[in-house]
């Protein structure tokens, strides 16, 4: 198959080196930068085989059925939540995603947050610059680590990684998930039996349909007054409004926020709360880790045009 046979939309870019190397390889049409997209579509939608896009803006729907020979869809990122797989696979179209490269990044991120959270870090970072700790002294204790439940929701890959620095630090480990793990950690099969025996809970199970607000009232509720929530997974996981009235009323301690609904225009309330961490969904955000996803995208179109088959296949 020649170059100009090669046809890729590119629905969000990738790193610029590796975007670079997709032009010089392939025909590269830049959706992304299209003014009037419909116009766009109109003129190279039956060339089509491949697309390229990223997890935070996945591929529209509506924009997959007007690319009648569209065969492959590469996306940059782990989580696939913004991708019809079920419409994919119907139509044959495989999915790809960038898999295990992003974990140590991901779960170093997860208990930078869970300590920064107990141990209040932003707040002690805040009572050292503007002068507090010389005008008032020491600031107020916070809360240990060592010794604390931490329950984590969804012990897969990340999870696993992040259990496993956590282990060192002193916390006992239990999880929930669809099924049990040949692991040595305390399993709970209901979410709610886990918030009562955790006090922090980690979220790091995927998003889509199946855990839209999983994390709810009832959830934090059982969590209470001295738990503390984490979450790298994705904001879609959590119910916003319920989170933000826990914080609000002491139904739960704190927080550590990776990820939010909208973003990235989050909810400013939670800008308010000297008890939680914010983070601008960036836990994979070094550059050796985009990197590594982006060549992940480069690898599955490089195998997918050399022999229909994908480094890392999502379906």
């Amino acid at each position: 198959m020649s170059r100009s046979d090669k046809h890729i939309l590119v629905v969000s870019a990738i790193r610029p080196r590796h975007m670079e190397e997709l032009a010089a390889k392939y025909e590269l049409h830049r959706w992304d930068q299209a003014t009037d997209k419909d116009a766009f579509l109109a003129n190279v939608a039956d060339r089509i085989a491949a697309l390229v896009s990223t997890a935070g803006v996945g591929v529209p729907t509506e924009l997959i059925g007007k690319l009648p020979n569209l065969r492959v869809i590469t996306s940059f990122g782990v989580g696939y939540d913004a991708i019809d797989i079920a419409a994919c696979t119907a139509r044959g179209i495989r999915v790809s995603n960038t898999p295990d490269v992003l974990n140590d990044d991901v779960a170093d991120t997860a208990i930078m947050l869970l300590l920064a959270t107990l141990r209040r870090l932003v707040v002690g970072d805040h009572w050292a610059r503007s002068g507090q700790w010389s005008e008032k002294g020491a600031m107020p204790l916070t809360t240990t680590a060592r010794g604390k439940k931490l329950g984590i929701v969804g012990l897969g890959r990340i999870g696993q990684a992040i259990a496993a620095r956590a282990e060192p630090i002193g916390m006992e480990i239990g999880y929930f998930g669809r099924s049990k793990k040949p692991v040595d950690y305390h399993y709970e099969a209901d979410l709610i039996g886990l918030a009562n025996w955790a006090d922090v809970l980690m979220i790091s199970c995927p998003g889509g349909a199946a855990t839209q607000g999983i994390i709810n009232a009832d959830v934090l509720k059982a969590l209470g007054p001295r738990g503390f929530v984490i979450n790298i997974a994705r904001g879609s996981v959590i119910d916003e409004p319920a989170l933000i009235a826990a914080l609000r009323d002491g139904v739960i301690a704190g927080a550590g926020l990776d990820v939010f609904h909208n973003e990235p225009h989050m909810d400013r309330a939670f800008a308010e709360f000297e008890n939680v961490v914010l983070y601008p969904h960036n836990a994979s955000g070094t550059v050796e880790t985009r990197d590594a996803m982006a060549q992940m995208v480069v690898d599955n179109l490089a195998q997918w045009f050399a022999d229909g088959t994908l480094v890392s296949p999502v379906n």
